[in-house]
């Protein structure tokens, strides 16, 4: 004998509306913006990517109007837009801030100060992972990693980098973006809102004067591959095992401090992560300076001395 499934206690729910379309101003702003988009690609389907950023950059989320319009001017399934949409991260499928603040919890990010960071920022703004404040300014989530392993702990707003981050210069961070106060990258373009980095992301030119001249390149610590290859290598450094140096070595020997350019081994203790960047220090500290390690605070030297 079998039993329904209203008898099991189990509803089916009525299917989903269509979605609804756009408003017919904004539909026809849209399609413009789509033609551009489109003449890009020798397929039409090719522009799928981009398209989603457009619909994104006008409800500041992919919504089911905005996966209809992109199947529709794509020829392609609403299925086929919802795989795509939901795979990939950047695009949100809620309500969310005018600013993603992201914090890279990844293995190096989170071992520096990753973990400590976003533990802190779920406290200070009360909200948890992919949560949004009351006031609509801050999404909060946890990112994988950034590529920038160098500057670690990195934070992140709408995709652009704030390096060498503690708990407290990322409290003082999420409190000036939401008094509207001007908070500038560590490098990179200037911030803008989440809707208008989604526009850029499109594909269509930052226009905020000096914005494209502001998008500067690659820090010190990120170019020392380059000039490796280059043959630039700094001179070379002889790494003792942890039980101390040669037994017919001098004790009174002064204790070496490698320069930011020099390889640290993993026999030596971490160097501070602002030391990673001399020309571009964190600039959430008040002094400018190098921010304190959410560790110990211990670096070479102090660990030589323990030895």
């Amino acid at each position: 004998m079998t039993t329904s499934s209203s008898e099991r206690g189990v509803s089916l729910g009525m299917p989903e509306l269509p979605a609804p379309d756009y408003p017919d101003d904004v539909r026809a702003r849209l399609e413009a913006d789509a033609r551009e988009i489109i003449a890009r690609y020798p397929d039409s389907r090719s522009a799928l990517l981009p398209m989603l950023h457009l619909v994104q950059s006008e409800e500041g989320h992919v919504t089911r109007t905005g996966m209809r319009f992109c199947a529709e001017t794509l020829g392609l399934t609403t299925a086929e837009v919802t795989a795509v949409a939901t795979f990939y991260t950047m695009y949100r499928r809620k309500p969310s801030g005018d600013y993603q603040v992201g914090v890279c919890t990844n293995t190096l990010c989170a071992v520096l100060g990753g973990d400590a960071i976003f533990e802190t920022l779920q406290e200070h703004l009360g909200v948890g992972n992919g949560e949004t404040t009351d006031d609509g300014k801050v999404t909060l989530e946890h990112i994988e990693c950034n590529a920038a392993c160098d500057y670690a702990p990195v934070v992140m707003v709408n995709w652009e980098f704030f390096d060498n981050q503690t708990p407290a210069s990322a409290k003082r961070l999420v409190d000036d973006l939401r008094a509207g106060r001007p908070v500038s990258p560590t490098r990179g373009a200037p911030l803008c809102t989440f809707k208008e980095t989604a526009r850029i992301l499109a594909g269509f030119p930052d226009e905020r004067e000096g914005a494209v001249e502001a998008g500067g390149s690659a820090g010190p610590a990120s170019l020392v591959g380059l000039r490796l290859a280059r043959g630039e290598s700094a001179p070379a450094r002889v790494v003792h095992p942890r039980d101390g140096g040669p037994h017919d070595e001098p004790q009174d020997r002064a204790v070496h401090q490698p320069s930011p350019a020099e390889h640290l081994s993993s026999h030596d203790a971490p160097q501070d992560t602002s030391a990673s960047d001399p020309a571009h220090p964190s600039p959430t500290t008040p002094d400018g300076g190098a921010p304190p390690r959410p560790s110990d605070g211990a670096g070479p030297a102090a660990e030589e001395g323990k030895r």
